[in-house]
């Protein structure tokens, strides 16, 4: 719709999902609602890119929202914001969070819902609940523990300060940190051939490293033959050996079956 405050786009087979309420991209009932409906239209896609349009990724959550609600019905929000963590986390394909500018509170825990984030090199980011007497609600706080450790995300909430790219590339949350000029252009680049890709295997990928997460080396040991094994069966896999075999390496094209 018109004036939905998310999108999604499609180039091909890449789902673009757009954060567009300038000129804060906030994050109130309304943008937590478009962006569930636009995750329902990303089915078919073999990868998601997740941007923002205007100055800032996002000045986070809109404290409106907060004014005067009942423990009932932020229970009902909050499960509403954590649902679109979920939804992005357990997507059958690669996630990219293109982030520049601001990008506070549940921007930044829609990012870290992704399996990267690329960030450029003057964005700023925050989880700065606490200045409303308030912890993340979206996920953000355990997510942080997983990227950078559970002091790191203890330091990060409590302090409710913001942090450059720079530091949250050295504390291993980001994955890329590029010059703002070129951070458009490249991460959409990368998000291509994401979705270009094996896509059977990259969810693979996903699903072997949150056995991991969950279960540790060993346990993620146990499950990688159930998880990868399927593979032998797929179109990609088969036509990308016989490429191997009669053209040599990096000549396949995959369809995602």
């Amino acid at each position: 719709m018109a004036d939905s405050r998310a999108r999604l786009e499609r180039d091909g087979d890449l789902g673009v999902l757009v954060i567009d309420d300038p000129p804060l991209n906030l994050f109130g009932r309304e943008m937590v609602a478009d962006i569930l409906a636009a995750l329902d239209e990303a089915e078919g896609a073999r990868a998601l890119l997740i941007r923002a349009e205007g100055d800032y990724f996002t000045g986070g959550a809109d404290v409106n929202v907060f004014d005067g609600l009942s423990e009932a019905d932020a229970e009902s929000f909050v499960a509403d914001l954590m649902a679109i963590t979920h939804r992005i986390e357990d997507l059958p394909f690669p996630t990219l969070a293109s982030v520049h500018g601001l990008c506070l509170t549940a921007g930044l825990e829609l990012s870290l819902a992704c399996d990267m984030i690329w960030a450029s090199e003057s964005a700023q980011f925050g989880l700065v609940e606490a200045v409303v007497g308030l912890t993340p609600l979206m996920g953000g706080t355990q997510r942080m523990a997983e990227r950078a450790g559970p002091a790191r995300a203890r330091q990060f909430v409590m302090s409710a300060g913001l942090y450059d790219a720079a530091t949250l590339d050295r504390w291993n949350v980001l994955n890329r940190v590029l010059p703002d000029g070129d951070l458009e252009a490249k991460s959409l680049r990368f998000a291509k051939r994401l979705a270009a890709g094996p896509t059977k295997a990259h969810v693979a990928t996903k699903r072997i490293v949150r056995a991991y997460l969950e279960h540790g080396v060993r346990g993620a040991d146990e499950r990688t033959a159930a998880i990868g094994a399927p593979l032998f069966e797929t179109d990609d896999l088969q036509g990308a050996v016989s490429s191997f075999l009669t053209e040599g390496p990096g000549k396949a094209k995959f369809t995602g079956r």
